[in-house]
Formats: C-alpha cells, sequence, structure tokens
C-alpha cells in the first residue's frame, strides 16, 4: 500500500498522546480505523512500531526512529504548504540553550547585512538536537557528543565550563572552584538539553543528590532557590543572568564542544551553506 501524510499525522497523534484511544478523539476518527492506520504502517515497515504490552502505550525502538522521521517529514511538508513560505523562507536556526554565546548578537548582524533577503530565526528549543530531528529546524548549535544519526556536524569552538552556584552561598566567595568543591553537594542537571553528567566525577566521589529538570529556565530558578549547584560552559553567562546565581570558573572540568549541525542529505533551506561559512568565521574572529 501507498503510504500518505495521514499515516504519518496519526502516528504522531499516537505517539503524543501515549493511548490510540485518546490520538483517535484528537483526530476526530473512530478507535478501530486509528488501529488499522497503525497495523498499515507497521505491515509496511515490517516490523512493530508500538508497544501493545504494558498498560501505558510505549514506542519501540524502531517506533522512536520513525516518530523522529515523521516529525521532519511532516513539519517539511507544513512549511512547505504555508502561504506565506514562498514570499521569503526564514532559515530556522535552532538550539538548545545558549545559541553562540556572546557570538550571537555579531552573527546576526552580520547575516543581516549580508543576506536581507532572507530573515534568520534564531529559535530555542528543549530538544538535544536543537530542533533538526523533529523538523522545527534547519540548522542548530549543539553542545557536548552529539548521537544523533542523520546529521552533519562541524567543530567551531570549545568552550570552558563553568560551576553556577547560588549567590551568596559559601562557594560562591571563591574565584575559583574544582568537581570536587561541587561533590558535596546537591547537582541540578537539565536532563533534556544539558551537557552534565555524573561521570565528570570519580566513581567514588559524586554528588549524591541529583535535581532533574527539564529546560535552562528550571535549571537556573533551582540554583538561583539554593536547591543545588549547576555546570555549564563560558557562553551561558552571556544570555542567561539571574541576580540569585554566581558564575565561577571551574578548573578541573573538560571543555565543551560547540558545533554547527544541519540533517544529511538534500539541504531543507539553500541558505545553510552561508549560515556554516559564517559561523566559521565569527568563531575564528575570536
Amino acid at each position: 500500500m501507498t503510504i500518505e501524510l495521514r499515516h504519518l499525522r496519526a502516528f504522531l497523534a499516537i505517539a503524543e498522546e501515549g493511548a490510540i484511544t485518546r490520538a483517535a478523539t484528537r483526530l476526530r476518527v473512530g478507535q478501530p480505523a486509528l488501529s488499522r492506520t497503525l497495523r498499515q504502517l507497521e505491515d509496511h515497515f515490517d516490523v512493530r512500531l508500538v508497544d501493545r504490552s504494558t498498560h501505558h502505550l510505549e514506542l519501540t525502538a524502531a517506533g522512536r526512529r520513525f516518530r523522529d522521521q515523521a516529525s521532519a517529514a511532516v513539519a517539511a511538508v507544513d512549511t512547505a504548504l504555508d502561504p506565506g513560505s514562498l514570499e521569503s523562507l526564514p532559515l530556522r536556526l535552532g538550539h538548545s540553550w545558549a545559541a553562540f554565546g556572546d557570538r550571537t548578537i555579531p552573527l546576526l548582524r552580520r547575516w543581516d547585512e549580508a543576506h536581507p533577503e532572507v530573515p534568520l530565526e534564531i529559535r530555542r528549543l528543549d530538544d538535544r538536537t536543537g530542533g533538526l530531528t523533529t523538523g522545527k529546524a534547519d540548522v542548530a548549535f549543539l553542545r557536548g557528543d552529539v548521537v544523533a544519526t542523520g546529521l552533519v556536524t562541524e567543530l567551531l569552538v570549545e568552550e570552558d565550563r563553568l560551576a553556577v552556584v547560588p549567590a551568596g552561598s559559601d562557594l560562591a566567595e571563591s574565584d575559583e572552584l574544582s568537581l570536587s568543591d561541587l561533590a558535596e553537594y546537591p547537582l541540578v542537571l537539565n536532563t533534556v538539553a544539558g551537557t552534565t553528567s555524573l561521570d565528570l566525577w570519580p566513581s567514588d566521589r559524586r554528588p549524591a543528590t541529583v535535581i532533574e529538570v527539564g529546560n535552562t529556565d528550571e535549571w537556573m530558578t533551582a540554583i538561583a532557590a539554593g536547591r543545588g549547584n549547576g555546570i555549564t560552559t563560558a557562553a551561558t553567562p552571556s544570555l542567561f543572568r539571574h541576580p540569585q546565581v554566581a558564575f565561577r570558573p571551574l578548573a578541573d572540568a573538560p571543555p565543551v564542544p560547540l558545533v554547527v549541525a544541519w540533517r544529511r542529505g538534500t539541504p531543507t533551506h539553500r541558505s545553510i551553506p552561508d549560515l556554516v561559512d559564517l559561523a566559521h568565521e565569527i568563531a575564528s574572529d575570536a
């Protein structure tokens, strides 16, 4: 059978709702019809996309991969069919946090000067790939190890790590901190897009308490409230500041690579090479 766009939208609704019944209600179709659509997709790929053995519907590994592919495909179609897209298609630059650090404003200004005909939209997305795998971005700035498949990456710079501590705390009184200084306190981790993990510490000298958050705003608020400390890169203070948070150099932590990335294959926007070249140019100016 021929897979159509409706099959992709149906599967994405199932993945997002976590239940065929709720997805059917959302799509305003009958549950039996939606179940048939799911079976048609699984027959097409000859693989299980959904695990039905639990009370709560779960995607299989293949289902998760197809969800990312389907999301990107649907987003691309929606963009292509947007009536305003033919006038001036923007280049969507995604990032999870901190964008290009203190180079962000120079990048935007130089882009506007060199390419006034192509709007550059910078989008912060709580997604480890900056919206690339979901089709919400054409190109992205990513930090840390990029494990998602189907992406092309080029290293721009390596950023030093900083300790992030509550202002007024004992740690904030130090001019420089070490990982061992932080090990005695709770650690706040952004599990969605952060680059920090307990692997930075020796196995016998790690923070005993971890507070998990889902985005940079929650992360900053938890530290400001004195619930724990964090680790970030030197790019963060240029875009994220809080009067109750202090940034201190972290002496013994390895730097974090910052890369520019885009999806492998046919470019989603003709101006991606221009953006990549400009990012390299600005990175080399420092």
